[in-house]
């Protein structure tokens, strides 16, 4: 038998993917396993050896898209592939799904695409306090069959394996960034993928100087693309950047080196976004930030025995929103949380590790 997974985006969805990626392994322990990603996202499950193959496509608009989805659709029906799953759920994923010519094609009831599928799952309107994890597993309940157990994050829980090969890059960065084995090293992400997730700078700013005040042998460490130059010197206030600081960027790092440097951390500091849940599949300890999305459906999946402290807004008439336009036009969900409340959960969850 011969399973394609497909889950173009994002990097934070297709970690969350993960434990589904492991009940269909052991469901079907002989099975060929095929998983269709962006490149963006692609090195969250390329190591994974559940994983027989995978196939990367990129994030274009026009007619190289529908160009790039002809090419994907020959190569897929060239797999004879048996049983699809669409686990995004949107118009492109809907479509190379059905071009596989599978037998048996899974994805969500939505209106317009219902032809596409064999087998149509529900997909309840609304803002739905169900994990990710959870709705994900509904699109793979047809295949292993309504016997198997849910999942749970002490037995499924995520994944992103890394080869050795990164964690020496990491450990050469770090050096060559000053860093000793000694010091203790937090990792903050300061960046979102749209506006309506990012904690003020100001706020970042004030949770960096604090903790890294707080000990000589500490370093934080900002995680980053390299558009976020100018977030990471805002939030570095005046300290040296520069290797041998207090403050220091990884910026631009290849993601399979950013899951081996939380693996070096001491603390994860993060809003709901690509990193914290590539966190998540390590045991280092972390502050989750939250703002229009709901802890319920978005909360790091791992075991209750890890640190973990949520930080979020409380509620409110707005939240959860879907991050398109904020009504209030003042992002209170985001602006009502203070830096206190964060340097008091990290205070905590580095002084229960130590």
């Amino acid at each position: 038998m011969t399973i394609l997974l497909v889950r173009p985006r994002l990097i934070g969805d297709v970690v969350l993917t993960t434990p589904s990626i492991q009940a269909l392994r052991r469901r079907f322990p002989d099975a060929r396993l095929l998983y269709l990603v962006e490149a963006l996202a692609a090195p969250v499950v390329s190591h994974n050896p559940a994983i027989n193959e995978t196939f990367v496509i990129r994030h274009r608009r026009g007619w190289r898209r529908w160009l790039e989805d002809f090419r994907l659709a020959r190569q897929l029906r060239s797999r004879r592939i048996d049983v699809a799953i669409d686990l995004h759920g949107g118009p492109r994923s809907g479509w190379l799904t059905w071009a596989t010519r599978a037998a048996m094609r899974v994805g969500y009831d939505v209106s317009g695409r219902r032809w596409m599928f064999t087998h149509r799952i529900p997909r309840p309107r609304g803002y739905q306090p169900r994990h990710s994890v959870l709705n994900q597993w509904d699109l793979i309940a047809p295949v292993v069959g309504a016997d198997v157990e849910r999942p749970s994050p002490e037995r499924d829980r995520v994944q992103m394996m890394v080869p050795d090969a990164s964690r020496s890059a990491v450990r050469e960065r770090l050096t060559s960034l000053g860093v000793a084995p000694d010091d203790e090293v937090i990792v903050m992400h300061a960046s979102a993928g749209n506006q309506f997730r990012r904690w003020p700078a100001s706020s970042f700013r004030e949770v960096a100087r604090t903790l890294i005040g707080d000990r000589p042998a500490r370093r934080l460490i900002l995680l980053g693309d390299r558009s976020d130059e100018s977030l990471a010197a805002e939030i570095a206030g005046g300290s040296d950047p520069a290797p041998g600081g207090r403050i220091l960027t990884a910026l631009g790092w290849p993601l399979d080196q950013v899951r081996a440097l939380m693996e070096r951390a001491s603390l994860f500091v993060g809003g709901d976004s690509g990193p914290m849940h590539i966190a998540a599949t390590t045991d280092v300890p972390i502050v989750a930030i939250f703002g229009p999305t709901l802890p319920a459906l978005w909360t790091p999946w791992r075991p209750a025995r890890l640190p973990l402290a949520i930080v979020e807004g409380g509620p409110l008439p707005c939240r959860p929103c879907d991050q398109r336009v904020c009504h209030p036009g003042d992002f209170r969900c985001l602006r009502n949380i203070g830096p206190e409340p964060v340097i008091a959960a990290a205070r905590q969850l580095l002084g229960s590790r130590a």
